[in-house]
C-alpha cells in the first residue's frame, strides 16, 4: 500500500528523473526522441505548489514530505 507522503514524494522524483533526462551532461547518449518526450511530459507536470495544493486539499491521498 502507498502512503500519502510516497505518493508525492513519487512525483517529485518522477520529475527530477525527466528533467535530468533533459540534461545531456547529466545523461549522456539519451536518444533524441526520448528527450523530446521527457520534454512534451514535463510540460503538463504539477508544479511544486499545485502538489502542495492538492496536499494540502486532499491529505489522505497526497501528503508532502515532513522535513
Amino acid at each position: 500500500m502507498t502512503l500519502p507522503d510516497e505518493r508525492f514524494r513519487a512525483v517529485k522524483y518522477a520529475q527530477d528523473f525527466l528533467r535530468d533526462l533533459l540534461d545531456p551532461k547529466k545523461t549522456p547518449k539519451v536518444p533524441r526522441i526520448i528527450r523530446q518526450k521527457a520534454r512534451d511530459v514535463l510540460k503538463h507536470f504539477p508544479q511544486q505548489f499545485e502538489m502542495e495544493k492538492v496536499a494540502k486539499a486532499s491529505p489522505e491521498v497526497f501528503k508532502k514530505e515532513n522535513k
